[in-house]
This record gives C-alpha cells, sequence and structure tokens, in this order.
C-alpha cells in the first residue's frame, strides 16, 4: 500500500446493526466522558488532554512559555498506528480491542487527525469533514429561505427562545433570531468559499484556518445545531400526522428527555458544548441537518457487526459521505489518507 492524497474514501456499503445502535440509543444515556465539564474555566481546557501534559505545562515559568498560540481544534495529522502506540501502551482487554481496532482502520487510513475534546467534537469532527471534501455547494445551503428559518420558526414556536447559545456567546446581547442568523449566512459563506477552491491542498489549508477562529468557528456550531433542531421538528410534525419516519426519529422522541422538540432543545442541543455532546441516537440527527452520510468507526465494537457504523441507515445515494473514528462513543477524531492499492 502506498499513502494516497485523498482526504475521504468513497461510498463504502452500509454497515449492519444500525438500527440496534439507535435502540440502544433510545433507551440508556451513555455515561459521562472521561473528565466531566463543569463550567467555563473547565471549557476552556482540552478534556482529552492528560493531566500530565497540563501539570508539565503549567509549571513551566512564564518567559518559558512562549507566546501563546492559535488553539487548534483540529490537530496536525499523525501515523494512525504511532497515535494507538502512543494511547494504549497497556495489554488490558480494553486496550488489546483498541490496537486491533486502529490495526484494521489501518488498513484504509494511514493517518489521523486529533479533534479537540470540548463536548463539540462529534459537530467538530462531522463539519471539518465535510466542509474539506471536493464538491460543489449543497443545493440546501444555496436555498434562499435557509436564512428566513430563525424568525420563521421562533414565530411559530415560542419555546424556541430558550435556546442557549454557546459559551463562546455567553454574556452577548444579540438577539436571537439575528444571531442564529448570522451564523447561518456565515456557514453558507464559508462553505461556498471552500468549495471554490480547485485543490485539496488548498481547501485543507483554508479550513485549518477556519476552525482556528474560534468565534467563527463556534457560531458555525450554532448554526448545525439549529439545523438539527429544524430538522427535528420536520420529523416530529411527519410522525405526529402518521406519516412515515426514520426509525431513529421514533426512538429519539421515545426519550422521556425528549419526548418532543421542545424538550430535545431544552434537554440535549442545549447541552451540546456546555455539559455534554452528543449521544448516539443525536448522530442521526446530525446528519439529516448537513445531509451526510457519517460513517464511523466504533474502535470499542471491534469484531461486532457494529464496529463500522453508518449514520443514517439507509442514505440517499447523492449524500456524501465523512468518515469518522471514536474510541467510546463521545469523542471522535479524523482518519485521513486513504490508502492506495499498487500493483505490479
Amino acid at each position: 500500500m502506498s499513502r494516497g492524497t485523498m482526504p475521504q474514501p468513497g461510498a463504502w456499503p452500509g454497515a449492519s446493526g444500525t438500527e440496534k445502535l439507535a435502540r440502544e440509543a433510545g433507551a440508556a444515556s451513555p455515561g459521562p466522558a472521561r473528565v466531566v465539564v463543569l463550567g467555563q474555566a473547565e471549557h476552556e481546557e482540552d478534556i482529552y488532554r492528560s493531566d500530565d501534559e497540563i501539570k508539565k505545562e503549567k509549571e513551566l515559568p512564564i518567559h518559558e512559555r512562549g507566546l501563546p498560540e492559535p488553539r487548534l481544534s483540529v490537530a496536525p495529522e499523525m501515523d494512525i498506528m504511532d497515535y494507538c502506540k502512543k494511547e494504549w501502551r497497556g495489554n488490558t482487554q480494553n486496550a488489546t480491542c483498541m490496537k486491533k481496532g486502529y490495526e484494521v482502520v489501518s488498513q484504509k487510513f494511514t493517518s489521523i487527525r486529533q479533534v479537540r475534546g470540548d463536548n463539540y467534537c462529534a459537530l467538530r469532527a462531522t463539519l471539518f469533514q465535510a466542509m474539506c471534501q471536493p464538491a460543489a455547494l449543497p443545493s440546501w445551503l444555496q436555498a434562499p429561505e435557509l436564512t428566513l428559518l430563525p424568525e420563521k420558526l421562533t414565530s411559530k414556536y415560542s419555546w424556541i427562545k430558550q435556546w442557549k447559545l454557546g459559551l463562546k456567546f455567553e454574556g452577548k446581547s444579540e438577539d436571537l433570531v439575528d444571531k442564529i442568523k448570522e451564523s447561518l449566512t456565515l456557514l453558507r459563506k464559508k462553505w461556498a468559499g471552500l468549495a471554490e477552491l480547485r485543490t485539496a491542498e488548498a481547501r485543507q489549508i483554508a479550513c485549518d484556518e477556519l476552525f482556528t477562529n474560534e468565534e467563527e468557528e463556534y457560531s458555525l456550531y450554532e448554526a448545525v445545531k439549529f439545523l438539527m433542531l429544524n430538522r427535528a421538528i420536520e420529523l416530529y410534525d411527519d410522525k405526529e400526522k402518521g406519516k412515515e419516519v426514520p426509525f431513529f426519529s421514533v426512538l429519539l422522541f421515545a426519550r422521556d428527555t425528549s419526548s418532543d422538540p421542545g424538550q430535545l432543545l431544552r434537554n440535549h442541543l442545549n447541552q451540546v458544548g456546555h455539559t455534554g455532546g452528543l449521544e448516539q441516537v443525536e448522530m442521526f440527527l446530525l446528519a439529516y441537518a448537513v445531509r451526510h452520510t457519517i460513517r464511523v468507526y466504533r474502535l470499542s465494537k471491534y469484531s461486532t457487526e457494529e464496529f463500522i457504523t453508518v449514520y443514517p441507515t439507509d442514505p440517499p445515494r447523492d449524500w456524501p459521505v465523512v468518515t469518522l473514528i471514536t474510541e467510546d462513543d463521545r469523542h471522535y477524531n479524523i482518519p485521513v489518507r486513504v490508502c492506495e492499492e499498487t500493483s505490479l
């Protein structure tokens, strides 16, 4: 095998067992991540940096710490098996499972990019991959009614005013409708700019720069969360009218904490980036919101039919594909550089 330059694979056959995943996700929420983010101060630390790394950095004299560098939301790529060896050195059952999972992934991808772990990682990894792809601006982003959604929905559903802006916008006095409209406009503008770039290298550089501008980056997440809410409202209304809906949406609204879109907003979407990330059943909703198939290597499910899980189960054929990798169904990283077969 040799290292290619494509950042994403083409479409692969979907994995079975995804509906089983959805049933499990609807039945119970996952437990807490490695470190619980409690507030603004904790939010500023990457929850996936080791205690030793943070301690060593803070022990350095001020003059040795150097000038602050931009916080990298998506780290530079490194060899995927080198990353595995760094992260999993023991011989426990869990470590063995992870090593075998990484070995399988390394047969498709040679490198990995670590994603900042601040409870936005599912949104960050998905959006980063989607915007890096060599494709035209999606038609749903070109629609004029996109930026009219905030005013349209808030005038119809007063509970949307309970929307909780991300931590980067707390304390600011922007009108909610204007802020979300601004976020949707920014998403369209930035995605369109990336789509105009002709080379993979140029897109990668531009995307890296975008994801080091914290205010713009977190504004994009507000846009995606609002698109998730919009899709949830559409699915809920269809279900109430007796129309056929994707199975995951039945489970989404079967939870005690999200029996309707209002509860979904208050108890789940409002918590993303604050005290938690996306739960498994909400990964389906994310896929529907950005109209991309999300294929995930779930390393904890190695040797089971759920090792490669696809959101949604039966995606439309014209949806682009993004690929992620997770060790614990909470934090997501990005596999890159598709291996290319060589022939004599």
